[in-house]
Protein backbone atom coordinates (compact mmCIF):
# COMPACT_ATOMS: atom_id res chain seq x y z
CA UNK A 1 0.00 0.00 0.00
CA UNK A 2 1.38 3.38 -0.91
CA UNK A 3 1.92 5.68 2.06
CA UNK A 4 2.61 8.91 0.18
CA UNK A 5 -0.03 11.31 -1.04
CA UNK A 6 0.55 14.23 -3.33
CA UNK A 7 0.06 17.75 -1.97
CA UNK A 8 0.69 20.50 -4.45
CA UNK A 9 1.50 24.07 -3.40
CA UNK A 10 1.10 26.78 -5.99
CA UNK A 11 1.55 30.51 -6.35
CA UNK A 12 -0.82 33.09 -5.10
CA UNK A 13 -2.69 35.53 -7.29
CA UNK A 14 -4.33 38.32 -5.29
CA UNK A 15 -5.95 39.72 -8.41
CA UNK A 16 -7.58 36.43 -9.37
CA UNK A 17 -8.84 35.81 -5.84
CA UNK A 18 -10.19 39.37 -5.48
CA UNK A 19 -8.34 39.93 -2.21
CA UNK A 20 -8.00 43.33 -0.61
CA UNK A 21 -4.48 44.76 -0.60
CA UNK A 22 -2.66 43.98 2.64
CA UNK A 23 0.44 45.40 4.27
CA UNK A 24 2.79 42.68 5.40
CA UNK A 25 6.46 41.83 5.70
CA UNK A 26 5.81 38.45 4.08
CA UNK A 27 5.49 37.80 0.38
CA UNK A 28 2.00 36.88 -0.74
CA UNK A 29 3.52 33.91 -2.54
CA UNK A 30 4.37 32.47 0.89
CA UNK A 31 0.70 31.86 1.63
CA UNK A 32 -0.36 28.22 1.48
CA UNK A 33 -2.52 26.69 -1.25
CA UNK A 34 -2.27 29.61 -3.64
CA UNK A 35 -3.34 29.67 -7.24
CA UNK A 36 -0.92 29.56 -10.12
CA UNK A 37 -1.27 32.51 -12.48
CA UNK A 38 -3.02 31.50 -15.69
CA UNK A 39 -4.36 28.19 -14.32
CA UNK A 40 -7.91 27.59 -13.19
CA UNK A 41 -7.20 25.11 -10.42
CA UNK A 42 -10.45 23.20 -9.91
CA UNK A 43 -8.55 20.79 -7.70
CA UNK A 44 -8.65 23.20 -4.77
CA UNK A 45 -11.56 22.65 -2.39
CA UNK A 46 -11.39 26.20 -1.05
CA UNK A 47 -13.94 28.93 -0.43
CA UNK A 48 -13.79 32.11 -2.47
CA UNK A 49 -11.95 34.62 -0.22
CA UNK A 50 -14.29 37.34 -1.45
CA UNK A 51 -17.14 35.53 0.34
CA UNK A 52 -15.46 35.26 3.75
CA UNK A 53 -16.98 37.51 6.44
CA UNK A 54 -13.92 39.60 7.28
CA UNK A 55 -15.74 42.54 8.89
CA UNK A 56 -18.09 40.30 10.90
CA UNK A 57 -15.19 38.22 12.24
CA UNK A 58 -13.32 41.39 13.17
CA UNK A 59 -16.35 42.60 15.12
CA UNK A 60 -16.85 39.19 16.73
CA UNK A 61 -13.24 39.05 17.94
CA UNK A 62 -13.67 42.41 19.65
CA UNK A 63 -16.99 41.26 21.10
CA UNK A 64 -15.37 38.07 22.41
CA UNK A 65 -12.92 40.12 24.47
CA UNK A 66 -15.59 42.59 25.59
CA UNK A 67 -18.04 39.83 26.48
CA UNK A 68 -15.79 37.15 27.95
CA UNK A 69 -12.80 39.21 29.11
CA UNK A 70 -9.55 37.46 29.94
CA UNK A 71 -11.27 34.08 29.66
CA UNK A 72 -11.12 34.50 25.88
CA UNK A 73 -7.33 34.53 26.10
CA UNK A 74 -6.89 31.73 28.64
CA UNK A 75 -6.29 28.01 28.17
CA UNK A 76 -9.99 27.23 28.16
CA UNK A 77 -12.00 24.16 29.07
CA UNK A 78 -10.86 20.86 27.56
CA UNK A 79 -14.05 20.28 25.55
CA UNK A 80 -14.31 23.90 24.45
CA UNK A 81 -16.07 27.02 25.69
CA UNK A 82 -19.56 26.61 27.10
CA UNK A 83 -21.11 29.42 25.03
CA UNK A 84 -20.15 27.82 21.71
CA UNK A 85 -21.03 24.29 22.84
CA UNK A 86 -24.44 25.48 24.04
CA UNK A 87 -25.13 27.35 20.80
CA UNK A 88 -24.17 24.27 18.79
CA UNK A 89 -26.27 21.93 20.92
CA UNK A 90 -29.42 23.95 20.42
CA UNK A 91 -28.80 24.56 16.73
CA UNK A 92 -28.25 20.82 16.19
CA UNK A 93 -31.49 20.13 18.04
CA UNK A 94 -33.35 22.67 15.91
CA UNK A 95 -31.92 21.44 12.61
CA UNK A 96 -31.65 17.70 13.26
CA UNK A 97 -34.25 16.94 15.91
CA UNK A 98 -31.78 15.50 18.41
CA UNK A 99 -30.33 17.51 21.28
CA UNK A 100 -26.86 16.32 22.31
CA UNK A 101 -26.33 16.50 26.05
CA UNK A 102 -23.53 18.71 27.32
CA UNK A 103 -21.36 15.62 27.80
CA UNK A 104 -21.99 14.40 24.24
CA UNK A 105 -20.23 17.25 22.44
CA UNK A 106 -16.67 18.57 22.33
CA UNK A 107 -15.20 21.53 20.44
CA UNK A 108 -12.19 20.65 18.28
CA UNK A 109 -9.58 22.36 16.15
CA UNK A 110 -11.47 21.31 13.02
CA UNK A 111 -12.22 17.92 11.50
CA UNK A 112 -8.64 16.92 10.75
CA UNK A 113 -7.67 17.58 14.37
CA UNK A 114 -10.70 15.65 15.58
CA UNK A 115 -10.04 12.69 13.30
CA UNK A 116 -6.43 12.46 14.41
CA UNK A 117 -7.50 12.63 18.03
CA UNK A 118 -10.14 9.92 17.64
CA UNK A 119 -7.73 7.61 15.83
CA UNK A 120 -5.16 8.15 18.58
CA UNK A 121 -7.66 7.37 21.33
CA UNK A 122 -9.59 4.54 19.69
CA UNK A 123 -7.01 2.48 17.78
CA UNK A 124 -3.64 0.81 18.09
CA UNK A 125 -1.01 0.74 15.31
CA UNK A 126 -1.84 -2.09 12.95
CA UNK A 127 -5.58 -2.08 13.69
CA UNK A 128 -7.97 -2.50 10.77
CA UNK A 129 -9.82 0.62 9.65
CA UNK A 130 -12.55 0.41 7.03
CA UNK A 131 -12.65 3.28 4.57
CA UNK A 132 -15.42 4.25 2.18
CA UNK A 133 -14.12 4.24 -1.39
CA UNK A 134 -13.83 6.75 -2.95
CA UNK A 135 -13.28 9.06 -0.01
CA UNK A 136 -11.50 12.21 1.14
CA UNK A 137 -7.89 11.48 0.27
CA UNK A 138 -6.25 13.62 2.97
CA UNK A 139 -8.22 11.89 5.72
CA UNK A 140 -6.58 8.70 4.47
CA UNK A 141 -3.21 10.29 5.23
CA UNK A 142 -4.27 10.85 8.84
CA UNK A 143 -5.33 7.21 9.17
CA UNK A 144 -2.04 6.04 7.68
CA UNK A 145 -0.03 8.18 10.09
CA UNK A 146 -1.05 5.93 13.02
CA UNK A 147 -0.39 3.57 11.05
CA UNK A 148 -3.55 1.53 10.46
CA UNK A 149 -4.33 -1.26 8.05
CA UNK A 150 -6.80 0.32 5.67
CA UNK A 151 -9.40 -1.71 3.79
CA UNK A 152 -11.54 -0.04 1.13
CA UNK A 153 -15.31 -0.59 1.08
CA UNK A 154 -16.80 0.18 -2.34
CA UNK A 155 -19.46 2.84 -2.65
CA UNK A 156 -21.95 3.54 -5.39
CA UNK A 157 -24.58 6.12 -6.29
CA UNK A 158 -26.74 5.04 -3.32
CA UNK A 159 -23.92 4.88 -0.80
CA UNK A 160 -21.74 2.25 0.78
CA UNK A 161 -22.10 -1.35 -0.47
CA UNK A 162 -23.64 -2.88 2.67
CA UNK A 163 -23.35 -6.46 1.41
CA UNK A 164 -19.65 -6.02 0.68
CA UNK A 165 -19.17 -4.44 4.11
CA UNK A 166 -20.93 -7.32 5.87
CA UNK A 167 -19.00 -9.96 3.95
CA UNK A 168 -15.69 -8.28 4.68
CA UNK A 169 -16.40 -8.00 8.40
CA UNK A 170 -17.28 -11.71 8.44
CA UNK A 171 -14.05 -12.60 6.64
CA UNK A 172 -12.00 -10.51 9.05
CA UNK A 173 -13.65 -12.16 12.05
CA UNK A 174 -12.79 -15.60 10.67
CA UNK A 175 -9.17 -14.41 10.52
CA UNK A 176 -9.31 -13.25 14.13
CA UNK A 177 -9.49 -9.53 13.32
CA UNK A 178 -12.13 -6.95 14.16
CA UNK A 179 -12.19 -3.49 12.55
CA UNK A 180 -11.74 -0.63 15.00
CA UNK A 181 -13.58 1.99 12.97
CA UNK A 182 -15.29 2.88 9.72
CA UNK A 183 -14.48 6.28 8.19
CA UNK A 184 -17.04 7.72 5.77
CA UNK A 185 -18.44 10.93 4.26
CA UNK A 186 -22.10 9.99 3.74
CA UNK A 187 -23.50 13.48 3.13
CA UNK A 188 -22.29 15.42 0.06
CA UNK A 189 -19.35 13.08 -0.22
CA UNK A 190 -15.87 14.28 -1.01
CA UNK A 191 -15.11 13.57 -3.88
CA UNK A 192 -18.41 12.46 -5.47
CA UNK A 193 -20.83 15.01 -3.99
CA UNK A 194 -23.38 12.21 -3.47
CA UNK A 195 -25.45 11.30 -0.40
CA UNK A 196 -26.19 7.83 0.96
CA UNK A 197 -29.80 6.75 0.67
CA UNK A 198 -31.73 6.45 3.93
CA UNK A 199 -31.90 2.65 3.85
CA UNK A 200 -28.13 2.46 3.39
CA UNK A 201 -27.57 4.80 6.33
CA UNK A 202 -29.76 2.69 8.60
CA UNK A 203 -28.26 -0.60 7.45
CA UNK A 204 -24.69 0.58 8.05
CA UNK A 205 -25.59 1.93 11.49
CA UNK A 206 -27.28 -1.36 12.43
CA UNK A 207 -24.31 -3.39 11.22
CA UNK A 208 -21.81 -1.21 13.07
CA UNK A 209 -23.85 -1.45 16.29
CA UNK A 210 -24.03 -5.23 16.01
CA UNK A 211 -20.32 -5.61 15.27
CA UNK A 212 -19.19 -2.93 17.78
CA UNK A 213 -17.44 -0.82 15.15
CA UNK A 214 -17.14 2.92 15.69
CA UNK A 215 -18.42 4.90 12.71
CA UNK A 216 -16.45 8.12 12.21
CA UNK A 217 -18.80 10.31 10.18
CA UNK A 218 -17.13 13.24 8.41
CA UNK A 219 -20.00 15.72 8.15
CA UNK A 220 -18.10 18.74 6.86
CA UNK A 221 -20.59 19.80 4.16
CA UNK A 222 -23.96 19.50 5.95
CA UNK A 223 -24.69 23.24 5.86
CA UNK A 224 -24.11 23.49 2.10
CA UNK A 225 -27.32 21.88 0.82
CA UNK A 226 -28.51 23.36 -2.49
CA UNK A 227 -31.64 21.35 -3.33
CA UNK A 228 -33.52 20.98 -0.06
CA UNK A 229 -32.43 19.84 3.37
CA UNK A 230 -29.47 17.54 3.89
CA UNK A 231 -30.41 13.96 4.85
CA UNK A 232 -30.20 12.90 8.51
CA UNK A 233 -26.70 12.32 9.78
CA UNK A 234 -25.67 8.85 10.85
CA UNK A 235 -25.23 10.26 14.36
CA UNK A 236 -28.85 11.46 14.30
CA UNK A 237 -30.27 7.98 13.59
CA UNK A 238 -27.80 5.85 15.57
CA UNK A 239 -27.97 4.71 19.20
CA UNK A 240 -25.59 6.56 21.48
CA UNK A 241 -21.98 5.48 21.14
CA UNK A 242 -22.18 3.99 17.63
CA UNK A 243 -21.22 7.14 15.70
CA UNK A 244 -18.69 9.90 16.29
CA UNK A 245 -19.85 12.72 14.01
CA UNK A 246 -17.29 15.37 13.03
CA UNK A 247 -18.56 18.85 12.17
CA UNK A 248 -16.75 22.00 11.15
CA UNK A 249 -17.05 25.74 10.61
CA UNK A 250 -14.46 25.53 7.82
CA UNK A 251 -17.05 25.27 5.04
CA UNK A 252 -19.84 27.31 6.68
CA UNK A 253 -17.75 30.18 8.07
CA UNK A 254 -14.00 30.23 7.36
CA UNK A 255 -11.33 27.51 7.33
CA UNK A 256 -8.77 29.77 8.99
CA UNK A 257 -10.78 29.73 12.22
CA UNK A 258 -9.84 26.04 12.65
CA UNK A 259 -12.93 25.32 14.73
CA UNK A 260 -15.06 22.18 14.64
CA UNK A 261 -16.82 19.76 16.96
CA UNK A 262 -17.57 16.12 17.76
CA UNK A 263 -20.96 14.74 18.71
CA UNK A 264 -20.51 11.25 20.14
CA UNK A 265 -21.27 8.99 23.08
CA UNK A 266 -20.51 10.17 26.61
CA UNK A 267 -17.69 7.68 27.13
CA UNK A 268 -15.83 8.81 24.03
CA UNK A 269 -16.30 12.52 24.80
CA UNK A 270 -14.99 11.83 28.32
CA UNK A 271 -11.88 10.28 26.80
CA UNK A 272 -11.42 13.34 24.59
CA UNK A 273 -11.85 15.63 27.60
CA UNK A 274 -9.32 13.77 29.77
CA UNK A 275 -6.68 12.83 27.17
CA UNK A 276 -3.11 14.10 27.51
CA UNK A 277 -3.35 16.71 24.76
CA UNK A 278 -6.34 18.41 26.37
CA UNK A 279 -4.93 18.03 29.88
CA UNK A 280 -1.76 19.78 28.77
CA UNK A 281 -3.08 22.36 26.32
CA UNK A 282 -6.64 23.10 27.41
CA UNK A 283 -9.32 23.84 24.87
CA UNK A 284 -8.27 23.93 21.22
CA UNK A 285 -8.03 27.40 19.66
CA UNK A 286 -9.53 29.16 22.66
CA UNK A 287 -9.61 32.69 21.20
CA UNK A 288 -10.90 31.45 17.84
CA UNK A 289 -13.64 29.42 19.51
CA UNK A 290 -14.69 32.37 21.66
CA UNK A 291 -14.77 34.54 18.55
CA UNK A 292 -16.97 31.99 16.77
CA UNK A 293 -19.21 31.87 19.85
CA UNK A 294 -19.68 35.65 19.77
CA UNK A 295 -20.26 35.55 16.01
CA UNK A 296 -22.94 32.85 16.30
CA UNK A 297 -24.64 34.31 19.36
CA UNK A 298 -25.08 37.62 17.53
CA UNK A 299 -27.00 35.96 14.69
CA UNK A 300 -24.35 36.25 11.98
CA UNK A 301 -24.06 32.54 11.17
CA UNK A 302 -27.33 31.93 9.31
CA UNK A 303 -26.96 34.87 6.88
CA UNK A 304 -23.41 33.80 6.06
CA UNK A 305 -24.47 30.22 5.35
CA UNK A 306 -27.29 31.53 3.15
CA UNK A 307 -24.75 33.61 1.22
CA UNK A 308 -22.53 30.61 0.65
CA UNK A 309 -25.45 28.44 -0.42
CA UNK A 310 -26.82 30.99 -2.89
CA UNK A 311 -23.42 31.66 -4.44
CA UNK A 312 -22.23 28.07 -4.58
CA UNK A 313 -25.52 26.82 -6.00
CA UNK A 314 -25.15 29.28 -8.88
CA UNK A 315 -21.55 28.19 -9.42
CA UNK A 316 -22.46 24.51 -9.34
CA UNK A 317 -25.16 25.13 -11.95
CA UNK A 318 -22.77 27.17 -14.09
CA UNK A 319 -20.15 24.43 -14.06
CA UNK A 320 -22.66 21.70 -14.87
CA UNK A 321 -24.02 23.73 -17.81
CA UNK A 322 -20.50 24.41 -19.05
CA UNK A 323 -19.52 20.75 -18.88
CA UNK A 324 -22.66 19.77 -20.78
CA UNK A 325 -21.96 22.40 -23.41
CA UNK A 326 -18.27 21.88 -24.00
CA UNK A 327 -17.07 18.39 -23.03
CA UNK A 328 -16.86 15.76 -25.76
CA UNK A 329 -19.36 12.90 -25.74
CA UNK A 330 -19.04 10.04 -23.29
CA UNK A 331 -18.54 11.82 -19.97
CA UNK A 332 -20.88 11.47 -16.98
CA UNK A 333 -21.32 13.52 -13.81
CA UNK A 334 -24.23 13.50 -11.34
CA UNK A 335 -25.26 16.95 -10.17
CA UNK A 336 -24.28 17.19 -6.48
CA UNK A 337 -27.06 18.34 -4.16
CA UNK A 338 -24.54 20.03 -1.88
CA UNK A 339 -20.89 20.38 -0.95
CA UNK A 340 -17.95 21.56 -3.03
CA UNK A 341 -17.37 18.97 -5.75
CA UNK A 342 -18.40 17.42 -9.04
CA UNK A 343 -17.22 13.86 -9.82
CA UNK A 344 -16.68 13.47 -13.57
CA UNK A 345 -16.38 10.07 -15.23
CA UNK A 346 -14.39 10.39 -18.42
CA UNK A 347 -15.14 8.91 -21.84
CA UNK A 348 -14.02 5.32 -22.26
CA UNK A 349 -10.28 4.89 -22.66
CA UNK A 350 -9.35 8.27 -21.18
CA UNK A 351 -7.22 8.29 -18.01
CA UNK A 352 -7.38 11.20 -15.58
CA UNK A 353 -3.70 10.73 -14.67
CA UNK A 354 -2.73 10.99 -18.33
CA UNK A 355 -5.12 13.90 -18.84
CA UNK A 356 -3.78 16.02 -15.98
CA UNK A 357 -0.51 17.30 -17.54
CA UNK A 358 -2.30 18.00 -20.81
CA UNK A 359 -5.03 19.91 -18.96
CA UNK A 360 -2.51 21.94 -17.00
CA UNK A 361 -0.78 22.87 -20.25
CA UNK A 362 -4.19 24.19 -21.37
CA UNK A 363 -4.52 26.17 -18.14
CA UNK A 364 -6.89 24.08 -16.00
CA UNK A 365 -6.24 21.59 -13.20
CA UNK A 366 -8.14 18.99 -11.17
CA UNK A 367 -7.53 16.06 -8.83
CA UNK A 368 -7.28 12.67 -10.58
CA UNK A 369 -9.81 10.16 -9.29
CA UNK A 370 -7.31 7.51 -8.28
CA UNK A 371 -6.15 9.62 -5.33
CA UNK A 372 -9.49 9.06 -3.59
CA UNK A 373 -9.14 5.25 -3.50
CA UNK A 374 -7.01 4.15 -0.55
CA UNK A 375 -6.14 0.85 -2.23
CA UNK A 376 -5.23 2.52 -5.54
CA UNK A 377 -7.59 0.17 -7.42
CA UNK A 378 -10.05 2.60 -8.91
CA UNK A 379 -10.73 6.09 -10.09
CA UNK A 380 -8.43 6.26 -13.10
CA UNK A 381 -11.47 6.93 -15.27
CA UNK A 382 -12.67 9.84 -13.06
CA UNK A 383 -11.64 13.24 -11.75
CA UNK A 384 -12.82 15.71 -9.11
CA UNK A 385 -13.69 19.33 -9.88
CA UNK A 386 -14.34 22.00 -7.23
CA UNK A 387 -16.75 24.80 -8.14
CA UNK A 388 -16.54 27.05 -5.05
CA UNK A 389 -13.47 29.16 -5.76
CA UNK A 390 -14.31 30.77 -9.12
CA UNK A 391 -17.22 32.84 -10.43
CA UNK A 392 -19.40 31.38 -13.23
CA UNK A 393 -17.59 32.96 -16.18
CA UNK A 394 -14.27 31.53 -15.07
CA UNK A 395 -15.82 28.12 -14.43
CA UNK A 396 -17.07 28.11 -18.02
CA UNK A 397 -13.62 29.01 -19.32
CA UNK A 398 -12.16 26.21 -17.19
CA UNK A 399 -14.62 23.77 -18.80
CA UNK A 400 -13.59 24.97 -22.25
CA UNK A 401 -9.95 24.34 -21.43
CA UNK A 402 -10.73 20.91 -19.98
CA UNK A 403 -12.63 20.02 -23.14
CA UNK A 404 -9.65 21.05 -25.28
CA UNK A 405 -7.36 18.87 -23.21
CA UNK A 406 -9.72 15.89 -23.47
CA UNK A 407 -9.84 16.21 -27.26
CA UNK A 408 -6.04 16.34 -27.37
CA UNK A 409 -5.90 13.07 -25.41
CA UNK A 410 -8.49 11.23 -27.49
Amino acid sequence: MKRGMCIRASRFSARRLHLRPVTTHHHLSDLHAALRPGVFDLGLGHPDPALLPLDAIQRASAQAIARYGAHALGYGYATGPGPLADWLRHRIAQREGRLPDADEIAITGGISHALDQLVTLCTQPGDVALVESPTYHLAVRILRDRPLKLIAIPGGPDGLDVDALSELIGALKRQGERPSLLYCVPTFNNPTGLCWRDEVRRAVVALAERERILIVEDDAYRELAYDGDAPPSLWRIAPMGVVARLGSFSKSLAPGMRVGWITAGRDLIARVRTCGVMDSGGGPNQFATMTVAAYCEDGAFEPQVARFVETYRARRDALMRALATHLPAGWQAPTPAGGFFVWVRLPAGLSSEALLPVAEAEGVSFVPGRRFFCDGRGGNEALRLAFTLYPPAQLEEAAVRLAQAMRRCC
